[in-house]
């Protein structure tokens, strides 16, 4: 099983659903709503730049590079975000959950919670991990308080790991969670998915 497979995830609120275009309209809609795209600290794509972003994301998962979702809330079927796992690490099963966002109106509902319950699950239980890792710009203050509220643990930093769409350098916050921390986590997780 590759890890670059991308099936159709299911919870009560949330689905994964395999990106594609067709996606595009929804996503583009759901980044427009207060120009989050705009956020200075991520790396989300504009309304405009949406169908190429999906193709790039398409692109790389021809190459096993990476494993691309829409976020799609199940009351509206509409796709509300997109999620990827990245640096995909067979030999040495581990991966990254990255590359994600969510429309303004969609977050703190909980479907964020049970995206990365679905992940999580899949990446531990079917995909055998060892280890799922996070990584976030250091100034993206709400992303790494909701890694944290995972039960991800802080690994550290790595400073001036990147130069920035604005020519800035960013530094980035890693994150992981390893197997032996699962069980744990899982039970948090799914627990609040339940309370929602």
């Amino acid at each position: 099983m590759s890890m670059a497979e991308n099936p159709t995830l299911t919870g009560t609120r949330v689905e994964l659903a395999p990106l594609s275009p067709e996606h595009a309209p929804d996503l583009a809609e759901a980044v427009a709503v207060d120009d989050l795209w705009a956020t200075w600290y991520t790396s989300i794509p504009a309304p405009d730049q949406m169908e190429a972003e999906i193709e790039t994301r398409l692109d790389k998962q021809a190459a096993g590079l990476v494993a691309p979702w829409a976020v799609v809330d199940r009351a509206s079927g509409k796709a509300v975000g997109m999620t990827t796992y990245l640096n995909l690490v067979p030999e040495h099963r581990r991966l990254e959950i990255g590359s994600t966002w969510i429309g303004r109106a969609s977050q703190r509902t909980g479907l964020n919670t049970e995206a990365k319950l679905l992940l999580l699950t899949r990446a531990f239980d079917v995909l055998d991990c060892q280890a799922v890792e996070f990584r976030t710009h250091w100034h993206n203050r709400q992303s790494r308080a909701a890694i944290a509220g995972l039960g991800a643990k802080q690994d550290g930093v790595l400073r001036n790991h990147m130069v920035w769409r604005d020519g800035t350098l960013r530094d980035t916050v890693v994150f992981s969670i390893v197997r032996s921390e699962w069980p744990t986590v899982r039970l948090d997780l799914s627990s609040r998915v339940a309370r929602r």
